[in-house]
């Protein structure tokens, strides 16, 4: 291996001042999940383990460190939403990550609106302009390469209703800048916003014609 690049072993430790894997993969797209606890408490908190994987039908999933309120109410449910975490709503999702104790309200405390869900009895995230709602389909406890089981869950639902701001459609078309979403990158503190001006398109090529 070249010495120009730094290399390690992650079980081993990184060897840097700060840990390079969530500045590398990123970035990320924000899970602001939305859940509700079966006796009807309101929980909201932001995710940076997140991802669409799969299109029909649509499958989101986010990554949770440990047994939290959102894996928790889920598991209870089997509802929750994913609301599009904007620029202008940056304040408010990062106060939504607060560690409150269990029963207390993200949505008043972060200063967002609760919008009853139309599929789940889960509230949307009202100023947010994307919310998609949501039915359980897996929880998987992750694990090593040994099969060691990790503190870490990965929960997937099925987005079973979408909801769009009309201002983000231009002739039906979504228009992903204008939404001004905010994305995580590493660090404790660092956020990334995306914009037209850095925009390039690629056609996929078709194998048949190499």
């Amino acid at each position: 291996m070249s010495s120009s690049r730094h290399t390690y072993q992650p079980r081993l430790g990184h060897g840097l001042p700060h840990d390079p894997l969530n500045a590398i993969i990123g970035p990320r797209p924000i899970g602001w999940i939305s859940s509700q606890s079966a006796s009807g408490e309101r929980n909201l908190a932001p995710y940076s383990f997140f991802n669409c994987f799969n299109y029909k039908p649509p499958v989101i999933g986010f990554s949770s460190q440990g047994w939290k309120d959102s894996v928790a109410n889920i598991v209870e449910t089997g509802e929750f939403v994913w609301n599009l975490a904007t620029r202008e709503l940056a304040v408010a999702m990062n106060e939504s990550s607060a560690s409150l104790p269990r029963g207390e309200d993200e949505f008043a405390f972060s200063g967002v609106t609760p919008m009853p869900g139309t599929q789940v009895a889960v509230s949307m995230v009202a100023e947010s302009p994307v919310n998609f709602e949501c039915k359980l389909t897996q929880v998987i406890q992750l694990q090593d390469a040994d099969g060691g089981k990790l503190e870490q869950w990965l929960v997937l639902g099925e987005a079973v209703a979408i909801h769009i701001d009309h201002k983000l459609l231009e002739n039906g078309i979504y228009q992903t800048a204008k939404a001004n979403p905010i994305l995580r990158a590493g660090g404790p503190s660092a956020y990334y916003a995306i914009s037209d001006d850095l925009r390039f398109d690629l056609v996929r090529p078709d194998a048949r014609q190499s």
